[in-house]
């Protein structure tokens, strides 16, 4: 360990590093790492008598969530899950790790980005990246080949993290996804629609959702002169154009991968069409595209897609794009992405000077995988799959905005009445009344006091939003009623103790 002189100039050092960020206006997640560098050598200089000062941080892509935090997660968590159970799906988990060999290979160029875990006993595992591979492999494990199911829970990334932007570390997933043989379209349709229901419902604004065919890619860069074994990396270039502009992702596949300029500029032309149904009429037609078979069975669905888009009522916010490539490897067919039209402001304390306002981008994307189940099967069976993955962490950065700039309240409990006493010495009957609540399913709540002053109990109704409030006194009780309040209006009304429950449910459901 350095000694304590230069222990202390570092921490002199470190302290002036964080002051002219701060002045800086510097990036939160840029203060955020400096000051953990700070609080590491204070840590080592040692606090009082010795005594190890811990650093006080979440790690690197990761964050806490407070009950105001949660409570809007909920929400938006209950719309998501109320809409895949309107479309018949049940739900499955798989651990939060897998054998490392269950992942590789699965994710093209983002490959890595996964996690891998130390060996703890014999076994090379890693972090899941996404929850579609781990339910291919539950599948052919499970030798299943039809199911319906959603799956919500936390995927772990080695990405560098824009909080900001909804872009961490840690993270969670909403996956809905439809296995089976069926006919062509009728399950990617409802997928598209799934994702349309979930967008209007949460209410983000305007969205449009784009669609493509990985085989229409596919023929495209074969009539382009792309070489066979760099289709996966020209798509993953491909993917970049919703983030760089046109000149920049040529640049890309002209210095870095190796194409020529004359291939590129044809796949230019290309990318830059987008449309409907007329659209893939038109490439149905193209003198070059409508030689390659693959493109021609993409364009003959993408037809039939929209045929089965318009019928669900989806095509006003459905564009065929041909720049759209999603740059997973497992994609073997139809693709979609759905993306946020305008952008966010910032938290004020998350202010940099190029972060006045967050665009938001892709919300939700997935397609079809008709090849990853068989990767796993020991005979190579395949199982057709097709499935959509919410963006959960962008979403909810959206509603965190929304509700810090809405006067709306949020509330963080979900008590429908407080017991109160308006008297001394009544712990014990307000104690027998919240049980009695509570056996009937009503939310309550009591305050630890033995002997509170009913303004205080009227004031935590207030401060938490708890809308009733049933006050005990001697009179009450010798009656055999509680006098109900109203904590909005401040109406006052007396009801048998018999018919509370069903009083207070009238007004709270």
């Amino acid at each position: 360990m350095a000694d304590k002189a230069q222990l202390q100039e570092a921490i002199k050092t470190q302290g002036e590093v964080v002051r002219k960020l701060k002045s800086e206006k510097a990036s939160k997640e840029q203060i955020d790492e400096e000051v953990a560098k700070l609080l590491q050598f204070k840590a080592q200089l040692g606090g009082d008598e010795g005594k190890h000062v811990f650093v006080l941080k979440t790690a690197k892509g990761t964050r806490d969530y407070n009950p105001k935090q949660m409570a809007i997660r909920e929400k938006v968590f209950n719309i998501i899950i109320s809409c895949f159970k309107r479309h018949g799906a049940e739900t499955i988990d798989t651990p939060v790790f897998e054998l490392k060999e269950t992942l590789t290979g699965k994710y093209g160029e983002d490959s890595k980005l996964i996690y891998d875990l130390k060996d703890q006993g014999g076994e090379l595992l890693s972090l899941r990246y996404d929850l579609t591979v781990p339910f291919a492999r539950y599948l052919a494990m499970n030798k299943i080949t039809n199911i319906k199911r959603y799956h919500i829970a936390k995927v772990y990334r080695r990405d560098n993290p824009a909080m900001t932007r909804g872009r961490y570390r840690e993270f969670y997933q909403c996956d809905f996804d439809i296995a089976g043989q069926y006919d062509a379209m009728i399950p990617d349709a409802e997928c598209l629609k799934i994702v349309y229901e979930i967008l209007n419902e949460l209410d983000l604004g305007d969205f449009h959702i784009k669609v493509n065919d990985r085989r229409i890619l596919d023929g495209m860069f074969a009539v382009c002169g792309v070489p066979d074994e760099k289709f996966r990396t020209i798509c993953s270039t491909v993917d970049k154009l919703d983030k760089m502009a046109w000149e920049d992702v040529k640049k890309e596949m002209v210095n870095e991968k190796g194409l020529s300029e004359d291939v590129a500029n044809r796949i230019g032309e290309y990318v830059s069409m987008q449309g409907g149904q007329d659209l893939a009429e038109q490439l149905l037609q193209d003198p070059k595209l409508s030689q390659n078979k693959q493109a021609c069975a993409g364009l003959t669905d993408m037809k039939l897609l929209f045929s089965y888009l318009e019928l669900f009522q989806v095509t006003d916010k459905v564009v065929f794009d041909l720049s759209l490539a999603r740059g997973l490897d497992y994609y073997t067919g139809v693709i979609y992405e759905a993306i946020l039209s305008q952008t966010i402001p910032a938290p004020a304390e998350q202010n940099g000077a190029d972060e006045a306002a967050v665009s938001v981008g892709s919300v939700a994307g997935g397609g079809r995988y008709d090849g990853l189940v068989g990767m796993f099967d020991p005979k190579g069976r395949k199982v057709p799959c097709v499935g959509v993955s919410i963006g959960i962490e962008r979403i909810f950065s959206i509603m965190e905005q929304k509700a810090e700039t809405s006067s709306e309240k949020v509330r963080t409990t979900e008590t429908q009445v407080l017991v109160a006493s308006a008297q001394k010495n009544l712990l014990e009957e307000r104690l027998k009344l919240t049980s009695e609540l509570w056996n009937t399913g009503i939310k309550a709540e009591v305050l630890y006091k033995k002997n509170p002053k009913l303004l205080s109990q009227l004031q935590h109704c207030e401060e938490t939003g708890i809308p009733l409030v049933a006050i005990l006194g001697e009179q009450e009780l010798k009656d055999g009623v509680v006098k109900l309040r109203n904590v909005a209006s401040r109406e006052e009304v007396d009801v048998p103790r018999a018919d509370l429950v069903d009083e207070i449910k009238k007004r709270t459901l």
